[in-house]
């Protein structure tokens, strides 16, 4: 009996402990196939070849493409995939052979590659091996997705050239809005050790496209250019390589007075000018393929050109002319000062716009997606389009530091999608403006084991990698292959689960800054609502800046009658916010200033949508509650009910803004509310009383 017992448990453990996961494998978890696409993968042996030179060539990124196809054809049909050098795989005329091709001059560099069916089964061609990596990818992604291996044909290059994660973290460990654990990066222990974690992030980031990594903060420290951290940053650049990816400083404008003995850091002093060029000489001696830096500059409180009367584009050219043609400069156009009585969205525009065309050709400018700071709604940054002569980069933000932080469920490639597919007005959309330079997302990354802090938030990597491959996939796609990979391929499953992901970001609009009302968050953490904040020493930190709220209205008017922010865009453009009974009311507020009777086409007022759109927020958190309770079983419990988990705090919280937010304006416009509306559970008093000092990503 004891004996027959272990038997039983032998063969029960193993499965269990397949289903047991912790999200650390990402989209990459490979997990068998059933059904037609087992068979269709199995019907042969399957083997992979290089057939180069009758063995594997010694080069790290071909031996990273063979590995991977190896390890997930094994892992998704259930056998083991063997590796074929040279012309082995001649004499097996039983096996359906994956043969890569790395050296094919009719593909273009960059990336591009194509996947072909052949007589003997799958070729990936590619002119260099990162596109053989990025089609093998693509391969075993497909697959994943249920796709069969006689099905699938494609040819990809990459859109940009630029694919960049920004880390916003610290040499001590600590990111700056980050919600998902300490920072990745143990400088204490490089460049002696390297965690394994390192290769595995690069491997994620490779699947997806990414070739850059910006590994440090923009409010940078000076030691991130000192000896010690170049030998460390060299360990790094070293491991990614294979993986096709380059290493980016965030450097800081002072450091030739931080740490270089001067004492002036004046673009226009030779001095400065040849102390960042020997900083540059060593680095590059030390990682030959170094990317460059990224500048945040005359911005909250950093050094830059402007503190000796310079331009950006001086700042800039000057680090450029350090670089040479090894490497690019990323600018940072994220500038506003409390000194400037300008509207906070026209600053940026004011101060970037004369300067077109007087930036280096190594210098690229980056640009929020919106004129203000990753809110969870902006309109498109009217630079987009406005600088034909300068190379202009996207930067988005993955990490939610306005949305939720890691426990709210939030989606945000429509969010992208609705920046890069708008027309700017300038005869391109966004996606095309930018196509010279890239994307950049600052990245949601640290130690907890599921890489992003929430599950969910993983997609936001996934969706901002992809999309930076190729703009114009549909959030819907991305949604659905991010799904299928991660938690389930059934068809039920993806449907809800993917339309679930599609609306959850205008939920958190609803609930957090619904019809254009931006800025609302609490002051430093950023966390939970604050729209009573009115005192803070800088007038554009202050909630009430953003909605101009009293007892006769609410919004800020950016038309010529008010800060005439709407200049700044082409006038075709401006026409679609100019007119609010025509505009799309997402953006309403953003740009007008409305009483609290003002009314809606179909007849409502300002304050009556206002409330209903509070309450919409907080219907379809539970809505996302229902659906996903719907499907327990269908996965591993563990990750499950951590979504679980982070659904019951999303509701809670989307609850106390909507409370909260409607408790205020109440205060202001002392008006009812609307007939069958739950007022506010508890009294103002209480929600301006909250503190949350531990707050994390400050």
């Amino acid at each position: 009996m004891l004996q027959a017992l272990l038997v039983l448990l032998a063969v029960a453990l193993p499965a269990a402990t397949a289903r047991a996961e912790d999200g650390y494998r990402l989209w990459l978890r490979y997990a068998p196939l059933e059904g037609p696409a087992l068979a269709d993968l199995t019907r042969r042996p399957l083997a992979v070849q290089i057939p180069v030179g009758g063995a594997i060539p010694d080069n790290p990124t071909i031996r990273a493409a063979a590995d991977e196809l190896q390890k997930g054809l094994s892992s998704l049909s259930g056998r083991q995939v063997s590796l074929m050098k040279g012309h082995d795989a001649e004499t097996r005329a039983d096996h359906a052979i994956i043969r890569l091709h790395c050296a094919r001059s009719e593909i273009a560099a960059g990336g591009a590659f194509s996947i072909r069916q052949s007589s003997r089964g799958l070729d990936i061609l590619a002119s260099e091996p990162i596109g053989c990596l990025y089609g093998s990818f693509s391969l075993l992604r497909a697959l994943s997705e249920g796709m069969r291996l006689s099905d699938i044909g494609r040819s990809e290059a990459p859109r940009y050239p630029l694919r960049m994660l920004n880390h916003w973290d610290n040499p001590d460990g600590s990111v700056e809005r980050g919600y998902a654990g300490s920072s990745i990066f143990d400088w204490w222990k490089l460049p002696d050790h390297l965690d394994q974690w390192m290769i595995d992030y690069a491997r994620a980031n490779a699947s997806i496209g990414i070739n850059g990594v910006v590994v440090n903060n923009v409010n940078a420290s000076a030691m991130m250019l000192e000896p010690r951290y170049i030998a460390r940053l060299k360990r790094l650049a070293d491991a990614w390589r294979p993986y096709g990816i380059r290493v980016y400083l965030s450097a800081r404008f002072s450091a030739p007075r931080d740490i270089g003995g001067l004492e002036t850091a004046d673009p226009f002093d030779p001095r400065v000018a040849a102390w960042w060029k020997d900083k540059a000489d060593e680095i590059y001696a030390a990682i030959p393929d170094f990317g460059g830096f990224l500048v945040k500059a005359n911005s909250e409180g950093q050094p830059g050109p402007g503190d000796y009367g310079r331009t950006h584009a001086d700042g800039a050219n000057m680090l450029a002319h350090a670089l040479g043609p090894r490497g690019t400069v990323i600018w940072r156009a994220f500038v506003y000062s409390e000194h400037d009585e300008a509207d906070r969205a026209r600053q940026a525009f004011a101060e970037f716009a004369p300067l077109d065309g007087q930036f280096a050709d190594n210098v690229i400018l980056q640009v929020k997606n919106g004129p203000i700071d990753f809110q969870p709604r902006e309109p498109f940054h009217p630079l987009f389009g406005a600088m034909p002569d300068t190379r202009v980069m996207l930067e988005t933000q993955i990490t939610k530091e306005y949305l939720g932080f890691s426990t709210h469920l939030a989606f945000l490639a429509p969010m992208w999608k609705e920046v890069l597919d708008a027309p700017t007005g300038h005869g391109k959309t966004v996606a095309e403006a930018i196509a010279p330079a890239g994307m950049a997302g600052v990245a949601n990354i640290g130690s907890d084991r599921n890489w992003s802090g929430s599950h969910f938030d993983q997609a936001n990597w996934y969706a901002f990698g992809r999309l930076a491959w190729d703009p114009s996939l549909s959030a819907e796609q991305l949604a659905r292959e991010w799904a299928a990979q991660t938690w389930s391929r059934e068809e039920g499953f993806v449907a809800d689960i993917s339309a679930m992901m599609l609306g959850s970001r205008e939920i958190v609009a609803d609930y957090m800054t619904p019809l254009g009302l931006a800025h609302l968050m609490a002051t430093g953490h950023h966390y939970g609502p604050a729209p009573w904040v009115c005192d803070l020493p800088r007038p554009e930190w202050n909630p009430c800046y953003y909605h101009r709220a009293d007892r006769q209205g609410i919004g800020f008017d950016r038309t010529p009658g008010g800060s005439n922010a709407l200049a700044d865009y082409a006038p075709i453009a401006a026409a679609r916010w100019a007119d609010p009974d025509r505009m799309d009311s997402r953006y309403l507020l953003w740009f007008h200033h409305l009483p609290w009777d003002w009314t809606f086409p179909d007849g409502t007022s300002l304050w009556q949508t206002l409330v209903q759109r509070y309450d919409a927020g907080v219907a379809g958190v539970a809505q996302m509650q229902q659906v996903w309770a719907g499907h327990e079983g269908e996965i591993d419990a563990r990750r499950h009910a951590d979504v679980a988990d982070f659904l019951k705090i999303q509701r809670r919280e989307a609850q106390w803004w909507r409370d909260a937010s409607i408790a205020y304006w109440q205060s202001l416009n002392s008006l009812p509310l609307p007939d069958g509306t739950r007022p506010p559970a508890r009294s103002l008093g209480h929600y301006r009383a909250l503190s949350f000092p531990e707050a994390p990503g400050n």
